[in-house]
């Protein structure tokens, strides 16, 4: 016989699981006590707040396409945890939030801290559910493991009513997980595509989501040389294609590049690979005309919900990216010129003028590119700050980009600690502005105590900076509740066991870096940026500036 919390835990451990994050509560001490003896089988890391504990979960599970777990107490804990499951959402992430429940004796008359979670997030994630009996606890596992793991991986919330953990039960746990064979596309559909590729003048392909083997990406970048057809990458999802090989020509996200508007505009054939075609990765639905684009469309994805959901596609194509890129076959065609120049624009993308601040983020990229090892993990929140991880680093084939497609501020710091938790040995840095780092500066102590410490870098320029450059280009000179007043970010990384400098000139961060980099015990290095280097190319000044002649002539 063993209670709920113990067949719980047994059979989230045969299904593979190792790691886990969260915050205590009453309601489910039954898996705390089963959690109790089973370190460095599934290792529970305690965290500060719920919030971060699901955006780490978040981040494990798009970094290992394994669902990354998440445990919470009821009312309160579940709610600071629904910011990383709408990101798990958006991030197509595998995830299993666990919520201590009240008792099913109570359940329907509003006890303490109670919520309806299936109502709550029956929207949100991509299934929530509760298990009233302990004897249901393998089943439902085992259909919550499969359903954030297969077609569009995703979060599932699964409510734990606190009678239910103490029940005892004969029911054996889980022994393993299911093996299910991921979708492969058909023999005639590919001979359609196939035909289709050959005909076009102005092929691309948009590729990214989560669930890539590295089999998968590497037979799609052989294809993409040999055709000679220019790739670009979802919103947040360059580090799935090598940005080293002649087909990479840049990401279509926040802050797109003018000539991947552009590629994608005028493309005469669009081949989009595990894209759920959000409206980042579209310039908010206006590169292709919805629902039927002027440009054909083939899309391939895992789930067949994606295909058709907001552009109808001349062919879709129900298979995961990895056997999709495998059965490609390479075509030729008088296109070499169309992927050149787009390559050619993405290389020179990188030479931006030097910025108007102490701490010139221009040198600071160009000096990490050469010094960063290939298999570096980057991280980031939200915010202007973002178009440096994002814009301005090359990631090769063993590099990782953990950044949320929802624009949730105050995921880059767990993202990072959950990386290292993941892989302790690799380098691992967030990038974090100084409003996205106080949103989960707290988790440093969840950092410390696991022994899971990354490098952050701290862009302080003192506001809200994306927020403060849509003022200035609507309300230009009205400056409102976007200039904050910040601590010591120093001492405070420092009382968290931290090494912890600031960077007051360009001249010393190269010497800093390498300092931050020997620390056993992580890093934050706080950057003297000035509010005016607002954009690479931009200054505040100027943004005001164009705001205001541009209000006059009106």
């Amino acid at each position: 016989m063993r209670n709920g919390g113990e067949l719980l835990v047994e059979s989230l451990i045969a299904l593979g699981a190792r790691k886990s994050f969260g915050v205590p509560g009453e309601s489910y001490l039954a898996v705390l006590d089963a959690l109790h003896d089973t370190k460095g089988k599934l290792d529970y890391i305690l965290c500060r707040n719920e919030g971060g504990a699901a955006f780490m979960a978040a981040a494990y599970g798009k970094l290992t396409n394994t669902p990354g777990l998440c445990f919470v107490t009821r009312g309160p804990g579940a709610t600071n945890a629904s910011i990383g499951v709408h990101t798990a959402m958006q991030d197509s992430a595998p995830m299993l939030l666990f919520i201590g429940q009240v008792g099913t004796d109570m359940t329907g008359r509003e006890a303490f801290q109670e919520i309806d979670y299936r109502a709550m997030f029956g929207t949100v994630a991509k299934w929530a559910v509760q298990i009233d009996q302990v004897e249901r606890i393998p089943e439902i596992l085992a259909r919550a493991w499969t359903v954030a793991t297969t077609g569009r991986p995703g979060p599932v919330v699964i409510a734990l009513p606190e009678d239910m953990l103490t029940s005892l039960t004969d029911k054996s746990p889980l022994t393993a997980p299911a093996k299910i064979a991921f979708p492969a596309p058909q023999v005639e559909a590919m001979t359609t595509a196939q035909q289709m590729l050959k005909a076009a003048k102005k092929p691309v392909i948009l590729m990214g989501g989560t669930n890539w083997t590295e089999t998968g990406r590497s037979a799609l970048q052989s294809f993409a040389e040999q055709s000679d057809i220019p790739v670009v990458a979802a919103f947040r999802y360059q580090d799935q294609f090598d940005n080293f090989s002649s087909a990479f020509v840049g990401e279509a996200g926040v802050g797109m590049l003018p000539h991947v508007k552009a590629l994608i505009r005028d493309a005469d054939l669009i081949l989009a690979i595990n894209v759920r075609f959000g409206e980042m990765t579209t310039d908010g639905y206006t590169l292709l005309d919805v629902p039927v684009p002027q440009q054909n469309l083939i899309h391939a994805h895992p789930s067949d919900a994606e295909i058709g959901k907001i552009y109808v596609p001349d062919l879709g194509i129900h298979a995961c990216p990895n056997s999709f890129a495998q059965s490609l076959q390479p075509v030729s065609g008088a296109w070499t010129d169309w992927r050149k120049t787009a390559r050619d624009a993405y290389l020179a993308s990188f030479d931006a003028p030097a910025q108007p601040s102490p701490v010139d983020m221009v040198a600071v990229m160009t000096y990490l590119r050469d010094r960063l090892p290939e298999d570096v993990i980057l991280t980031n929140g939200a915010g202007n700050f973002t178009v440096w991880p994002n814009k301005f680093a090359k990631f090769g084939t063993k590099a990782r980009l953990l950044a949320p497609q929802s624009g949730a501020m105050g995921y880059g710091v767990p993202a990072a600690i959950a990386a290292k938790v993941a892989e302790p040995e690799r380098m691992v840095i967030c990038f974090a502005g100084d409003g996205d780092f106080q949103m989960n500066c707290q988790e440093l102590g969840s950092a410390m105590q696991a022994g899971a410490q990354p490098i952050i870098l701290i862009l302080n320029n003192g506001i809200y900076g994306t927020i403060r450059a849509h003022q200035e280009k609507h309300y230009p000179a009205r400056v409102s509740g976007t200039t904050m007043e910040n601590p010591d970010f120093v001492a405070l990384a420092k009382s968290y066991r931290f090494h912890a400098e600031r960077v007051e000139t360009t001249a010393d961060f190269a010497a800093a870096f390498e300092r931050a980099a020997a620390s056993k015990t992580g890093a934050v290095l706080e950057l003297n940026i000035s509010p005016e280097a607002l954009t690479p190319r931009q200054t505040l000044s100027q943004m005001r500036a164009a705001a205001l002649a541009a209000k006059e002539m009106a």
